[in-house]
């Protein structure tokens, strides 16, 4: 018999007709193929490391795709990805044109549902569950779900909901990397795991329960001793009370676990609760000694792992950094600062200030509505917290954004880091909506730091507002302007103008005003840094209607509500018809890729800019060229 290669796999039906024994080689080879794919595209590799044997183990006892298979997050399903015919398009994940970087329906029939926000899976794969009860369909849900994305209400929210939906068929897999089993306790485990999940277990615990049923002091006995005995050896309690039959926690790295306690499982139907440990970069060891680092990696040679560079001093900071050392410079002069994450500390730029000032970090897990309704609690008391927090996780605490915070207008900053095109991870983490829904809330302030410097300042300004306050900025880093070392402020809705110019005011809201200089050059045209959304500067808006003959808005945000419509509302309340060129995002999702590129594909570079401008304004342009030599 020929050595069986994971290039033989196309689909999971080639792996399920596999002997058992062949597992381990197309484990092995998988493997691999993720370390070098990943290093060869960037992306997200230490989760991905770590599910490996689960991935396999789960295509090969369950009828994927006819049985729905639910990544939380998705982060990890590119070992998914792979098996389910997709390992020639690897070279191309999270690059514009190529696959993506998270689970997408519209990419094959094996993604069951499209994730990339955590938390979800098992509130759509219970839905599922209910359509295939009502439509008479026999089939398996699964719902593969972290330790992390476990800490959000609305995982309980779904696990409640199971707990009283009657006949349907989920298994909820608990993917706990956050813990390390000592081979006594795996093999333990294992054992017990297997004979919770068996069918004898299943089976006794039933009869036992028609037998007792007509005594119930001693049926409520035999519940107590089957609860402390299943006590010993799990935290079961919870899932148990909450309607699910709990196994393990069992060795995710060991198929001889995996596999046929997914077996007896999928016998039993139900209601069923999977805890298995599995470890972050699992088999590249440099990924298991630091998984943060090896979370989401660029390209690098994995024989010789990331290399961690010291940062010079001369080196661009990104907004990230600008935030980062504004927090502790602020946090330093004000002691009522306190600084609130979503489990975001590294990507928000808050290791530095957990490590500086621990008593006032607070990291609430993957908990975005806690987190601002936390802020408000405590900005209740005198506190004046920071939420630093991407902007498309933002919107999953919008409800309390407006009902905790604003309604009640209460002092809370919200640093909204990834504004605008976040790049390879495409539309799901886009931060393109923050101004349209941050704007109509009354009491909101809404700013746009069009670079570094501006940034700094502007965090200043809103951290010193009475009242809620957001300061949007994107990804990376921007023109390059310096940030001094002052916490100075300006005033609430005042805007500067860069440039005076005749006839046409180009007004940029956040980092496109610096790519604008190119076009306010070409036509002669008055440049504006806006500053502010809300409350916008009406005064200006004002003086430029009356000696300018049209406007041109910029955003790195959606068209849509956004800044664009604010200077139209504002234009119109005071009376001035003026023509109006709105660029930004259109009335679509961003697909990923590189965010330069991507950028200039919806016309939103220098040259972008200009001719749209032209385009829109021909006369205008036409003018500008036939002025004076050095008049522009």
């Amino acid at each position: 018999m020929s050595p069986v290669s994971l290039e033989q796999i196309h689909s999971p039906a080639d792996l399920r007709a596999l002997d058992r024994s062949s597992l381990d080689q197309i484990v092995t080879e998988l493997r691999e193929f993720v370390l070098q794919s990943v290093a060869r595209t960037g992306g997200h590799l230490s989760s991905n490391l770590g599910t490996v044997e689960l991935t396999v183990a789960l295509h090969y006892v369950f009828n994927t795709p006819s049985d729905r298979l639910v990544w939380d997050v998705g982060h990890q399903s590119y070992p998914h990805k792979i098996l389910t015919g997709r390992r020639d398009q690897m070279p191309g994940l999270r690059q514009q044109g190529g696959i993506s970087g998270f689970p997408r329906r519209v990419e094959s029939e094996y993604d069951a549902f499209g994730t990339a926000h955590s938390s979800t899976s098992i509130s759509a794969a219970l839905g599922m569950a209910v359509a295939s009860r009502n439509a008479g369909v026999s089939r398996q849900h699964i719902a593969v779900i972290g330790d992390g994305a476990m800490t959000a209400g609305m995982a309980f929210e779904a696990l409640n909901n199971a707990g009283v939906t009657p006949d349907v068929n989920m298994t909820v897999i608990l993917n706990d990397n956050d813990m390390s089993i000592s081979p006594p306790v795996g093999a333990l485990n294992h054992y017990f795991a297997r004979l919770l999940s068996g069918r004898f277990y299943a089976h006794a615990k039933q009869v036992g329960r028609s037998v007792l049923q007509h005594v119930p002091p001693v049926l409520e006995l035999a519940r107590r001793f089957e609860g402390h005995a299943k006590g010993m050896i799990s935290p079961a309690t919870l899932f148990e009370e909450l309607g699910f039959n709990y196994v393990g926690p069992i060795d995710g790295h060991d198929l001889d676990a995996l596999i046929p306690t997914l077996q007896n499982l999928q016998k039993l139907g139900g209601l069923q609760f999977l805890h298995v440990v599995t470890r972050k970069g699992q088999g590249y060891k440099l990924a298991e000694a630091d998984p943060v680092l090896y979370h989401g990696p660029g390209k690098f040679d994995p024989s010789v792992g990331i290399q961690k560079k010291t940062p010079s001093r001369a080196a661009q900071p990104t907004f990230t950094q600008v935030f980062s050392q504004w927090v502790c410079d602020m946090a330093a002069a004000d002691r009522r600062l306190c600084a609130i994450t979503p489990a975001m500390r590294e990507g928000s730029g808050l290791v530095t200030f957990q490590k500086r000032f621990p008593d006032r970090y607070f990291d609430v897990g993957i908990a975005e509505q806690h987190a601002v309704t936390f802020a408000a609690g405590m900005a209740c008391e005198g506190v004046k917290p920071v939420v630093a927090i991407y902007s498309t996780f933002l919107q999953r605490g919008y409800d309390q954004l407006i009902h905790d915070v604003a309604i009640q207008n209460l002092d809370v900053t919200f640093a909204l880091d990834r504004a605008g095109i976040v790049g390879a991870d495409g539309a799901t983490h886009a931060g393109n909506f923050d101004i349209a829904y941050l704007r109509c809330i009354p009491n909101m302030v809404v700013s746009t730091p069009s670079d570094e410097s501006e940034a700094r300042l502007l965090l200043s300004t809103c951290y010193h507002h009475d009242g809620p306050a957001s300061v949007r900025y994107p990804r990376g880093t921007g023109a390059g302007a310096e940030p001094g070392p002052t916490l100075d402020t300006v005033e609430i809705g005042r805007a500067r103008v860069l440039r005076e110019g005749r006839r046409l005011a180009i007004l940029g809201f956040g980092p496109l005003t610096v790519a604008a200089q190119q076009a306010a050059q070409e036509f002669d045209a008055t440049l504006v840094d806006m500053r502010f959304v809300k409350p916008i500067d009406e005064a200006l808006l004002c003086q430029l209607a009356d000696s300018h003959d049209a406007f041109v808005t910029l955003e790195d945000a959606a068209i849509m509500a956004g800044a664009g419509s604010a200077v139209a509302e504002s234009l119109q309340r005071h009376g001035f018809v003026r023509p109006i060129l709105h660029l930004g995002f259109p009335d679509q999702f961003i697909d990923h890729g590189d965010q330069a590129a991507l950028l200039r594909q919806l016309g939103l570079d220098a040259d972008g800019i200009t001719t749209s401008i032209r385009e829109r304004f021909p006369e205008l342009a036409d003018a500008a060229a036939t002025l004076p030599a050095g008049s522009q």
